[in-house]
């Protein structure tokens, strides 16, 4: 492809709009423009990267024995209502109405339709297994989009789901998506680990979250170095490191804290590490005001709050709540006299001795407070996320904390939709059984741009070659007839040895051509320039590492060809 034909409007400079370096890279790199907030159209060299990871998916896919369908953006609500899902999803389902008035969505996943499909067409335990897939686009209107494709309501997704007789071969069917996950995300070149996950709105008893490791990456990954435990933040067990203390319990007393709110503030004023602080957070579960006792240096993980309760949906009261229940203003809440409310806590509080809470009084404060002699707790939970240095719950072992971005997540569904939607075959025996289902999900879009956060440099983007949309960049320095005629031959050979060639032909300077090349970061840079008028030689330079070898033209094709089909297994 010649540069001066192709659609490709870089950026100088990083767009106001753009938050995190995928999304500025992106635009820059003229892959990407906004049509509306958290939509936008792939121009052509970011379709090329798209098309990069859909073809990996689709071979490793096919591979596995899944079958490729397509499956309407456009949904009956009436699907949804089987499941209970059109009351339960929230506002992320963009609703509407036809002509006829009849309710539809646009599918942010497929669960419903995928099932319907199934139930109608097959009958017979010799039907089963079945992995059924597709690449397509979804919509969940997000209440924020942000991040680019990193966070964006329209989006590319392969969606697969699998359907079974029994557990065991369900077990088999999870397993085997694990494996191929496991190799799309290798062949994508991209460095990245598979972790315990929540079920959320999809559902399910089991689930695993494949990340992109980024120091970028949203998502917050506990580890253990020794026995290889993994989850993100919403699944990961606090085990902490500090004994229950021993200290004799002192009078309870009222402190007044004029204007003292914050953890921070109130362990300052009354002169207390935040660890002897004890939060008391007004939540409704389901409805239903909870009241939540967390410590002071700790955060509340919601989701953890939401399984431990069996609750669909769980979210902070308001303030007009908050000052009804507790009689005081908001950051004064406390456990002492609280009535009415059921009072749950997280387990680090259980060994709590002489701790600081609200006094339900605007400006007060409680030190010296003790359970149960001063309140009573009617369950504790592990609803708090992890800290550095927490022990494995495995092996104990300290955890580690690092950063990614999800790309990749594979559930275990049960059959939560085929009991719901009637999805039934007929065993060996004659017997009506519900199919056992998986589902599997890979965020195609979000995985070019968790690929830009991981790879990527001052001077722009750094790609997986398997990824690029191109693999070699050719760069004629001059308008010369002679410098011409030899690029038109390396752009003619290296087109014949099936290599993916952009060639920079513009009558551009230098230094608009190296910096364009730098920030599209296409992995190989073929430079025709004074060299070859002065020696006959050209330079091949390596874009993640900066070396360059000088060849003759013919060296250069033959040296291309062999590093990028070595690179590509095709050696």
């Amino acid at each position: 492809m010649r540069l001066s034909r192709y659609f490709l409007p870089t950026l100088r400079e990083d767009p106001a709009e753009a938050e995190v370096v995928s999304h500025k890279l992106m635009l820059r790199a003229g892959m990407i423009r906004r049509l509306a907030s958290g939509i936008y159209s792939f121009l052509p060299l970011g379709l090329r990267a798209l098309r990069k990871v859909e073809k990996i998916v689709r071979e490793e896919m096919d591979r596995a024995g899944a079958l490729e369908v397509l499956l309407p953006l456009v949904q009956p609500a009436e699907l949804w209502r089987e499941t209970g899902r059109w009351d339960h999803f929230g506002k992320e389902l963009l609703r509407f109405k036809d002509r006829k008035d009849h309710d539809f969505c646009l599918g942010p996943t497929h669960e419903e339709v995928i099932t319907d499909l199934v139930r109608r067409e097959v009958r017979s335990y010799r039907d089963l297994p079945l992995i059924l897939y597709q690449i397509a686009t979804k919509f969940r209107d997000e209440i924020r989009p942000r991040f680019g494709l990193m966070r964006g309501r329209e989006f590319i997704m392969k969606d697969a789901y699998s359907f079974d007789v029994d557990d065991q071969a369900a077990e088999k069917s999870y397993r085997l998506m694990y494996e191929t996950y496991e190799r799309i995300f290798n062949r994508c070149g991209l460095r990245f680990r598979a972790v315990l996950a929540d079920t959320g709105a999809i559902g399910g008893s089991e689930s695993h979250e494949f990340m992109v490791l980024a120091e970028t990456g949203e998502d917050v990954i506990a580890s253990c170095p020794k026995c290889g435990y993994a989850a993100n933040l919403e699944m990961a067990e606090a085990v902490s490191r500090e004994a229950e203390e021993d200290e004799a319990e002192k009078p309870l007393e009222r402190k007044a804290t004029p204007g003292v709110k914050s953890v921070e503030d109130v362990a300052a004023f009354l002169g207390v590490p935040a660890r002897k602080l004890v939060k008391t957070l007004i939540y409704l579960v389901d409805g239903r005001p909870v009241a939540i006792l967390i410590r002071g240096d700790h955060e509340l993980n919601e989701v953890k709050l939401r399984r431990a309760l069996g609750a669909e949906q769980v979210e902070m009261a308001d303030a007009e709540t908050v000052e009804r229940l507790t009689q005081a203003p908001v950051g004064f809440a406390g456990p002492v006299g609280l009535s009415g409310v059921r009072v749950i806590a997280d387990q680090a509080v259980r060994g709590l001795k002489n701790f600081v809470t609200g006094a339900n009084e605007a400006d007060a404060h409680y030190v010296n407070v003790n359970h149960p002699r001063d309140f009573e707790i009617e369950a504790f939970y592990d609803l708090r996320n992890v800290t550095e240095g927490d022990l494995c719950p495995r092996c104990g072992t300290p955890l580690e904390l690092t950063r990614g971005i999800e790309v990749g997540h594979v559930f275990k569904l049960g059959t939560k939709y085929s009991e719901a939607m009637g999805a039934t075959f007929l065993d060996e025996k004659g017997r009506e059984r519900p199919m056992v289902m998986g589902c599997y999900g890979i965020g195609v879009s979000r995985t070019v741009a968790a690929a830009i956060e991981q790879n990527h440099d001052e001077h722009g983007i750094i790609w997986p070659l398997s990824l690029a949309p191109f693999q070699v960049i050719l760069l004629t320095l001059g308008t010369d007839e002679d410098l011409m005629q030899v690029s038109e031959n390396l752009y003619r050979a290296l087109e014949a040895e099936g290599l993916e060639v952009l060639w920079d032909e513009r009558p551009e300077r230098p230094g608009v051509k190296f910096k364009d090349a730098d920030l599209i970061g296409i992995p190989y840079k073929l430079v025709v320039g004074k060299r070859f008028k002065k020696e006959g030689q050209v330079e091949v330079k390596e874009r993640r590492s900066g070396e360059t070898r000088t060849f003759s033209p013919e060296e250069a094709v033959n040296f291309l060809k062999d590093e990028v089909k070595s690179a590509l297994g095709q050696g």
